[in-house]
């Protein structure tokens, strides 16, 4: 089989993806997510009075929410309607480390839990760190000549 006749066999067997229905759930589910963000940031911002300690505090809450129903099983039930909708906030970023770390607690706490945690979201991490440094380096730089 040449590679346009496979090409065209894939194409036939391949599902279609509903992409509507998808960036429509998408949008609402991470809408909900960053709706949710909000109201706990006037919410936490009303009891404490301060708007630092209240973003943190939303950061908090949310990681810990995302934490939980990914251990509960209901976290992976609502990304595979929404996709794009859990990840991008930082709700999907606390799935992915401890999705990693779930998966791998059997090999124990230190090579399993502790080694795995990261294998997903440690990229991430060192890639945000060296971009920022980048950046940093080149403001500090065209800071010189302005």
């Amino acid at each position: 089989m040449d590679k346009s006749s496979y090409s065209n066999y894939v194409k036939k067997k391949a599902k279609k993806s509903p992409i509507v229905r998808d960036c429509i759930f998408a949008f609402i589910i991470g809408g909900t997510i960053c709706t949710l963000g909000h109201s706990l940031r006037q919410l936490y911002t009303y009891l404490t009075g301060d708007e630092e300690i209240a973003s943190s505090l939303v950061c908090t809450t949310l990681i810990f929410l995302s934490v939980l129903l990914t251990g509960l099983g209901i976290y992976d039930k609502i990304a595979s309607k929404a996709g794009a909708g859990t990840i991008v906030p930082i709700t999907g970023f606390a799935n992915a480390v401890s999705s990693a770390a779930i998966d791998n607690k059997s090999e124990g706490y230190v090579l399993g839990v502790g080694a795995k945690m990261f294998i997903i979201a440690g990229p991430v991490i060192v890639f945000g760190m060296l971009s920022g440094a980048i950046y940093g380096v080149i403001y500090y730089i065209s800071s010189l000549f302005a």
